[in-house]
């Protein structure tokens, strides 16, 4: 079974959301049959690369609200965040362009190495210090903290074409699909889930879907099984 995931970096429900997934699948009774899939989404696409502000008043910029309400809000993140053991710095982030990691997310992909990039992605923008926006080789050592090739990871940063188009293309989906908001979780193209919901959503999903997947129908010619190769051998044809 596969699930994808559309998200962002800046998203701190996808944050959230990730690890309350991750939850309820080590849980899950056939984990090691479900392959994970992260897709790109950007929630701010028009920001150019070098417009980086605190998160604080880009949040009192789009949404209208008040610096104590968006901190507030950040309060109360953060809370949810510790709630899954999460690091969440809720004073004195930054906020700015995510589509050079989304582009270094589909190198990753390409090498297997997904998951862990994405995880450090969060990781560096929710919990640490150091900002990841602007600053090409932060990404570039995230990227190799993740297993990927440095060099790899500077030309893919140093040529803006590059994975370009497979971002555009997860955007596009996720806009054929409905989702215009992230996180939003698509199980085997049949059930999809939207937001960071709690941890038993999303089992009773994956114990949904995986239940309802189509059986198996094996076409013969009606002369039995044809040669094939299996745990015991290979069959070997008689004269």
């Amino acid at each position: 079974m596969r699930v994808e995931i559309w998200s962002d970096i800046a998203c701190p429900w996808c944050y959230v959301g990730k690890a309350r997934f991750e939850k309820a699948l080590d849980a899950f009774p056939h984990r090691d049959e479900v392959e994970v899939v992260h897709r790109s989404f950007e929630l701010d696409p028009g920001r150019a690369k070098g417009d980086i502000q605190p998160v604080i008043t880009m949040l009192t910029k789009k949404y209208g609200m008040s610096e104590a309400q968006a901190q507030a809000g950040e309060e109360n993140l953060g809370t949810q965040a510790a709630a899954e053991g999460l690091a969440y710095r809720t004073r004195d982030r930054d906020h700015g362009n995510t589509f050079d990691m989304h582009r270094l997310l589909h190198l990753a992909k390409a090498r297997g190495r997904q998951d862990e990039l994405i995880g450090l992605f969060y990781e560096a923008n929710f919990a640490q210090e150091r900002t990841v926006f602007g600053d090409d080789e932060r990404l570039v050592e995230l990227a190799v903290a993740a297993g990927l090739d440095a060099d790899e990871a500077r030309g893919v940063l140093a040529d803006p074409a590059a994975y370009a188009d497979d971002v555009r293309a997860d955007e596009r989906e996720a806009a054929e699909l409905g989702a215009n908001g992230v996180p939003f979780f698509v199980l085997d193209r049949t059930y999809g889930v939207s937001g960071a919901q709690p941890a038993e959503v999303f089992a009773q999903a994956l114990s949904q879907a995986w239940g309802e997947r189509p059986a198996l129908t094996l076409i013969q010619d009606g002369a039995g099984d044809a040669e094939a190769c299996g745990p015991d051998g290979c069959a070997v044809p008689q004269n």
